[in-house]
């Protein structure tokens, strides 16, 4: 007699917010996300703001409904605290690549404020061969480990704020706030440059993008311990990615007339540009104002559905 298989439950589940993950060293920001998903048991995830393996902190994970609002993280400013080694370069600018130079160290602390102020501000930088920016569809480092340097533009970023938290021989921690698209890696090598002995990133820890901040974060092993009710009290709502975006609070016609694609012609009385919409029931998605006319950006799930269910055809701009 055969034996039929046993069934089993769709394990996976529906679930919206944003997880402050506390990412631990030598794991992919991809490999943490799928540890984070199967932990959570969640039908559909990703984070935001990639993380080398190399690198420590907070690595926001969006589940559900948040994944479509996390671009809002996307051109935000990011917080690192990092570790450089002073007097040596390596071929990669971390702790990974061989050795290419070593120089003493001998600057004094008059040299290193100098320095360090020139690196404030808007700078330019030249993005690393060791990078996953692409050229032509393949990651830059692709081509370097096959002995191809690719001529890469520099770009413009800007620096908030840079100090040293300590100084101590050949090691320097310096705590950095700066636009998207920084290196940090980068940035320990032109400083190392400038200084006269050239370093390298030996430390990365991300502490804060935008308003999230890591001292909120989670780590893997506290999520663990947890109770399946204990890690959902974690999640934190869709408008926490938006937190200073102006609210517009619409009635049902109203929502399902952007959910149908159509614009709204309404006096808000808030300034041009993105809003949230919400419905008396709560978040609803993101709209564009311009003037008196309110177009939708993007919608959650369940509005689009509400506007499956509508009869309602007419385009009107009230």
């Amino acid at each position: 007699m055969t034996k039929s298989k046993p069934q089993f439950r769709n394990k996976w589940r529906a679930i919206d917010g944003v997880l402050l993950f506390d990412k631990p060293l030598e794991l992919s920001s991809n490999d943490a996300l799928q540890k984070i998903r199967r932990l959570f048991q969640a039908e559909k995830a990703g984070h935001t703001g990639t993380l080398d393996p190399l690198a420590t902190g907070l690595l926001p994970v969006c589940f559900g409904e948040a994944t479509k609002f996390s671009n809002a993280l996307l051109d935000a400013d990011k917080s690192y605290t990092a570790l450089l080694r002073l007097g040596q370069t390596t071929a990669t600018g971390d702790a990974e690549g061989e050795i290419t130079s070593e120089l003493p160290v001998n600057f004094t602390q008059s040299d290193l404020d100098m320095v360090l102020a020139r690196f404030r501000g808007e700078i330019e930088q030249l993005p690393p061969m060791y990078s996953a920016l692409k050229h032509q569809g393949r990651p830059l480092y692709e081509y370097i480990r096959e002995g191809i340097t690719i001529d890469r533009p520099v770009r413009a970023v800007l620096i908030h704020e840079l100090a040293v938290n300590r100084w101590a021989g050949v090691e320097m921690e310096i705590s950095v706030r700066c636009s998207k698209g920084t290196y940090v890696r980068t940035l320990a090598e032109d400083i190392g440059a400038a200084l006269g002995c050239g370093a390298h990133l030996i430390g990365l820890r991300r502490t804060a993008i935008a308003h999230f901040k890591l001292s909120d974060g989670h780590t893997l092993q506290q999520l663990t311990e947890m109770s399946d009710a204990e890690r959902d009290a974690c999640l934190m709502p869709l408008v926490s990615l938006m937190p200073d975006m102006p609210q517009l609070v619409l009635d049902e016609v109203q929502i399902k007339r952007l959910a149908q694609g159509q614009r709204l012609g309404l006096e808000t009385g808030l300034p041009d540009g993105k809003v949230g919409l919400y419905s008396p029931d709560g978040f609803v998605g993101v709209g564009l104002q311009q003037g008196r006319r309110i177009a939708p950006v993007r919608l959650i799930s369940s509005v689009a559905k509400l506007a499956a269910k509508s009869d309602l055809t007419e385009v009107v701009e009230q």
